[in-house]
């Protein structure tokens, strides 16, 4: 394997390296250290692996990324995920809002009553999941959604066919 060195690192760079060597971060410190030791004492990856307490393979990544991103590279990265990880995107969102307001009858249940377990499975069989959610994940969308689900829980349906017309008669 090739030997990586340092690319030649500027005054500034340089001291701050060296004030970094005391950061109350550890990764900080040895990416730091290893920097340093290739740079001043033309060590190869083995020997600062050695020291530092990396392996050769890592000295040679960080190596490699202080090369292309300059001193940012001694920070350690997130690995958070950036992707959109919500089990329902907008348009789901928006039609579970819509759901919630309409009886569990309505798409062919035998309860009256949304649960949020239901509203789960009825997200899932109309497709606005991907799969069979939990059922905290739904009760965190509508609370996302600024809808508490007790609130549209129960949905009272008169068996009258008038029933919306009177009910419309009465607050007008």
């Amino acid at each position: 394997m090739r030997p990586i060195y340092v690319r030649s690192i500027t005054e500034e760079e340089r001291e701050s390296l060296r004030a970094e060597l005391k950061s109350g971060n550890g990764v900080v410190v040895r990416r730091s250290q290893a920097i340093l030791m290739s740079a001043e004492e033309n060590l190869k990856a083995q020997a600062i692996a050695d020291r530092v307490g990396y392996s050769d393979e890592t000295v040679r990544q960080v190596i490699q990324r202080f090369n292309q991103e300059g001193f940012q590279a001694i920070y350690p990265k997130s690995n958070a995920r950036t992707d959109d990880q919500r089990a329902f995107k907008d348009e789901a969102r928006e039609q579970l809002k819509a759901i919630v307001h309409l009886s569990p009858r309505d798409f062919g249940c035998e309860s009256s009553m949304w649960t949020l377990q239901l509203l789960a499975q009825v997200s899932y069989t109309e497709g606005l999941t991907d799969r069979l959610v939990h059922s905290d994940t739904v009760g965190e969308t509508l609370h996302q959604l600024g809808l508490n689900w007790k609130k549209a829980k129960r949905h009272i349906q008169s068996p009258d066919e008038q029933y919306k017309r009177k009910k419309s008669d009465e607050i007008g």
